[in-house]
This record gives structure tokens, C-alpha cells and sequence, in this order.
């Protein structure tokens, strides 16, 4: 069963990958801003990551996002695909995966003080 969230995780990897690459991005519902679908993506990323890997501390999967954001934009400087990096898209993907995490090490911190039956 462990296999599934890791699977999920790294196709949601690939997903956002192929989406930041693509020359015209795919049109979303409700049309959402930019900084909106970053921040969705991270907190997707960031939840499934802590999921897939729950013996991995929260702050490296962190830094491993973070290093995927930036990779991202390094990928939209590139001048075929017609799009552009920006400072503040990496900023919204490293606030959402940080709020995400700092979410679920609430979380963790809260059911560890459970008592026990």
C-alpha cells in the first residue's frame, strides 16, 4: 500500500512539470491567478510528499520542493517556450509548501500528546 502514495506523488511531480513547460498553459477552471495555481501545486506537493515519505524530516522535503520550484522557473526562462520566470511564483511555491508543512507538523505534533487507550 505504501507504493500507491509514491506513485501519486511523483505523478503529481511530473504533472506540474509538464504543465510549467508547456508553451500555452492549459486553461483552468474559474480561471485561477498564476500565483493561486503555484500555491495549489505546492500544497498538493507538499501534502503527498510528507504522505509518501513520512521518514523523511519535514524541513528536507521542504528544501526538495524548493529546489523544484526554482527548477521550474529556470525551465520558463527558456525562450521557445514563450513564458517567464518569476522571483514571486518561486516565493508562492516555497510559502505553500512551508504552510503545508507547517501544517502537518502541527498535526504530527498533536497526535503524539494523544493519550493511549
Amino acid at each position: 500500500m505504501h507504493r500507491f502514495p509514491v506513485f501519486l506523488f511523483w505523478s503529481a511531480v511530473a504533472f506540474a512539470l509538464v504543465m510549467a513547460s508547456m508553451k500555452q498553459p492549459v486553461a483552468l477552471p474559474g480561471n485561477p491567478s498564476d500565483k493561486l495555481q503555484h500555491m495549489a501545486a505546492f500544497c498538493v506537493l507538499a501534502l503527498l510528499a510528507a504522505i509518501a515519505y513520512p521518514r523523511v524530516s519535514l524541513p528536507v522535503i521542504l528544501l526538495g520542493l524548493s529546489f523544484f520550484g526554482a527548477l521550474i522557473e529556470m525551465i520558463q526562462v527558456i525562450p521557445a517556450l514563450n513564458r517567464s520566470a518569476e522571483w514571486r511564483d518561486l516565493a508562492a511555491d516555497i510559502l505553500a509548501a512551508a504552510t503545508a508543512l507547517g501544517v502537518i507538523a502541527i498535526a504530527r505534533s498533536m497526535r503524539g500528546r494523544e493519550p493511549s487507550s
